[in-house]
Parts: structure tokens; sequence; C-alpha cells
């Protein structure tokens, strides 16, 4: 019986060779890697994955029938997890030498890269992640102050991780064939990053300011803070910029600020 690729899973699956070939050298895969595949479809990376001889080998899948066909190609060589990629716990994987692959679906890539982004410990968790997304999402992922892709995505993803582009790549690379180009992000966890209690304030205040973008920051500032003009003056922020306009570190300081005032 043929599979017939599902859209609500958002399964396109990559048949390029030279740009499969790409994202295993970008790995850097050894002998001594724990390496896991989020979404391997039909086996295509996971083939040239293992030619590298990892010393461990983990795919994760939700679709029954891809399952199925990948114990038929693979048998004992890689181990399983069917399941959906958002509801595993990672930290089975714990290992400074582990390499995340994936081609992350549109409808939760975002949702899957906070969820390890918050990890605890995130440099000793992994060694880096070679990920494909939709690009409309990578822009947003590398965006910098000043432009219209900045936000909530960037402040996050930047926070705890440096991030290389290494390449867009064309509809025809896939099968079926997206409607939208992609693009490969290379992340590598930091080890030193500004240090914030819990990542659910930077997601909530960067909600509240990016919730309005168009409005000036002194909004919502007077929302976060009783005293938003002792803040405003400490980090020296024109109350008439909008939130685009700050940087990064800005953001993580009035998270640092915000948690003070609510303890």
């Amino acid at each position: 019986m043929k599979f017939v690729p599902k859209k609500s899973l958002g399964q396109n699956f990559l048949i390029d060779e030279k740009v499969i070939d790409l994202i295993v050298n970008i790995g850097n895969i050894n002998n001594k890697n724990t390496v896991v595949e989020v979404g391997p479809g039909k086996g295509a990376l996971t083939k040239k994955i293992l030619e590298k001889n990892p010393n461990k080998f983990v795919v994760i899948e939700k679709d029954n029938e891809l399952v199925k066909d990948l114990e038929k190609k693979f048998e004992d060589k890689i181990k399983i997890i069917n399941n959906d990629m958002m509801k595993v716990s990672y930290k089975e994987f714990f290992n400074k030498n582990l390499i995340i692959f994936g081609n992350l679906p549109y409808n939760i890539s975002t949702q899957i890269l906070a969820k390890w982004i918050k990890m605890d410990n995130l440099d000793n968790f992994c060694k880096k992640f070679v990920l494909m997304f939709q690009k409309e999402v990578a822009d947003r992922v590398i965006a910098r102050k000043d432009t219209k892709n900045y936000g909530r995505l960037s402040i996050l993803s930047n926070w705890k991780m440096k991030i290389e582009k290494i390449i867009d790549i064309e509809p025809d690379s896939f099968k079926p064939t997206p409607r939208v180009k992609s693009t490969i992000l290379v992340f590598v966890p930091k080890k030193n990053f500004y240090k914030i209690k819990d990542p659910k304030n930077l997601e909530y205040i960067t909600n509240v300011f990016f919730n309005q973008r168009r409005k000036m920051i002194k909004k919502p500032l007077r929302y976060l803070f009783k005293d938003y003009e002792f803040v405003s003056k400490k980090l020296s922020l024109d109350l008439n910029l909008r939130p685009q306009n700050l940087d990064r570190l800005t953001f993580y300081k009035i998270c640092e600020l915000y948690e003070a005032s609510i303890n």
C-alpha cells in the first residue's frame, strides 16, 4: 500500500541528496556521539547518519505507518520512539555529546524549539542542534532589532543559543513539494547567558511588549511595573521607542527587574 503524506503532520520529505549530505556533515558526527533525529520520515537522513557510526541513535516518529517502514529498513540499528516529538521527555538523552537533527513541522516548530531552550543545563544536555524550519520561521529566529521579523522568537532563541544560518533550501528538494522555502539553522548552547529565574517570565514579558508592537514601550512598562519610570531610568530607556527598537539584552534586563518586582 502506497504511503500518502499527511498534511496534518506537515510531512514534506527531503529527497535532495546534496542537502542531506550537507546536513549530516554539519553535524560532524563521530562514534562518541548520541544522535536524536526528530521526524525522520522515510529515513533518507537516517540512512546517512548511520553511515557516520554514532555511539547511539534514536529517532522520534509519530506516524505509525512510517514507524513500520523505518523498522523494516533499519531493524535494530536504530531505536525508534513512536510518539509526538512535543510529548517526549528529552532528559533521558542528557549527554554532552548529543546532537539533535530535525526537519520541524511548521505547526509545532516554534513550540519544540522553545521546549528545548527552556531546559535546565542546556549546554550539558546537547552539543548541537541541526534544524530545518520553513524560511519565514527561520527569519524570525535570527532576526535582529529594528527589523519587521524581530520579536519574541528571536529574543527567546538567542537567549541561550548561538545561532548560525547555513542555507535556504528550494521547495523542489522535498516531496511532496511545499509552497515555501526552508532554511537550515545550527544552534549551539551557550555556556554563559543572562541569568533569568524562570523562562516563562521572559515569554510573558515579550508577549506583553510585542502584542502591540507598534505602541511605544511606555505602555507595556506601565503594565508590568508599578514604578515604570524607575525601570526606564535604570535601563536608560527612551519611552518613545517601539518594542522592535530594543535589543535582546535589554529584554533580558527587563525580565530580571520584573522577577525582582514580583518576589
